[in-house]
């Protein structure tokens, strides 16, 4: 029964919507970003938004992938441990500025870090990664 409070099901009434961001997924992932590298990513973000049902997802395909248990754990303290290359520090840092948009962010300097690492390609694709995963998560948040 639907209440005033009941989620809306997105997926009755706008099906073409939601079929035209799976297939951005679809061809972000034909740009041959590193897989790991995407689901830290996705990951952290989902950790940041508080998306029980993406943190679920995206452990479970990493997992699938071959990232460590190890890794996984101590995503939400990447900053604190050595388990994280620089090019997934410099995402992850990237990650954060982008989810959470505080005012006082240093867009860049974190750029210039990701420039030393990443093509400009690459960049392009992880910030578009970012952008899906933050949509993703205020999607389902939306229906909590």
């Amino acid at each position: 029964m639907m209440t005033m409070t009941t989620a809306i099901p997105y997926e009755n009434h706008i099906p073409d919507v939601l079929q035209a961001l799976q297939q951005v997924e679809v061809t972000m992932a034909e740009h041959g970003l590193d897989p790991l590298l995407v689901h830290l990513v996705k990951l952290r973000a989902s950790q940041i938004n508080s998306c029980g049902f993406c943190v679920k997802m995206h452990i479970r395909e990493a997992r699938a992938d071959g990232e460590t248990d190890e890794r996984l754990e101590r995503l939400v303290v990447w900053r604190h441990v050595d388990d994280y290359s620089e090019r997934e520090r410099a995402a992850l840092k990237w990650t954060e500025a982008l989810t959470t948009l505080k005012e006082d962010t240093d867009y860049g300097a974190l750029r210039a870090e990701l420039k030393a690492l990443f093509s400009e390609a690459e960049i392009s694709v992880l910030t578009s990664t970012i952008m899906m995963i933050n949509l993703w998560n205020r999607m389902k948040a939306s229906q909590h």
